[in-house]
């Protein structure tokens, strides 16, 4: 009889425990969701803007930023601070869209007709244009420097290159942006 006692007492005590834990489990979910949808809101631009600079195709970079926000996620990584999410996004943006280019099937959509849809003025539009005709390796640096205010050393952790040629880039990337800009044309 004592013994049955103290079984029914143990196993309501581990019952409580386990809807405490239940209970606890459910607010970190909550608290994890209301975060990750925090997350999304803060960078869904900037990590759509990247990957369109890569792809030039609003599909290709609509699926870019889908899998980007899907990786994290599922990542285990734990941030230390916002800059440390923004840098880990921006990296993995940068993975996908050259994962992606290296596929067969990719498109390529006229930069025009997306610059069209942001709400800009006529002169930015035509500087974003402008800089989306400069070749990729000139191209992304001037991107991730002057719309999303990366340090060269930044970028060249993102983009996994040296800063000294990421200032290089960034230089003949200007040069030739300049004489677009000035009606010229100057590729290397």
């Amino acid at each position: 009889m004592l013994e049955r006692i103290i079984n029914e007492k143990l196993f309501r005590t581990t019952e409580k425990r386990a809807v405490a834990d239940d209970s606890r489990q459910e607010a970190c979910k909550v608290l994890e969701q209301n975060l990750f949808t925090e997350m999304i809101r803060k960078w869904k631009d900037s990590v759509f803007r990247l990957a369109y600079s890569y792809m030039k195709s609003q599909a290709d970079a609509d699926d870019i930023t889908q899998t980007v926000f899907l990786k994290l996620l599922r990542s285990d990584t734990a941030f230390s601070s916002e800059e440390h999410v923004r840098n880990w996004l921006m990296k993995v943006t940068a993975n996908e869209c050259r994962s992606l280019l290296r596929s067969w099937w990719r498109r390529m959509e006229d930069i025009e007709q997306y610059a069209e849809q942001l709400a800009m003025e006529p002169e930015q539009k035509k500087l974003l244009t402008d800089v989306m005709k400069l070749p990729e390796k000139y191209r992304i640096p001037i991107y991730l420097h002057y719309y999303e205010d990366y340090s060269s050393e930044e970028i060249g952790q993102i983009l996994h290159m040296p800063v000294a040629t990421v200032r290089t880039r960034l230089a003949r990337g200007r040069k030739q942006l300049r004489f677009l800009l000035e009606g010229a044309d100057c590729y290397e």
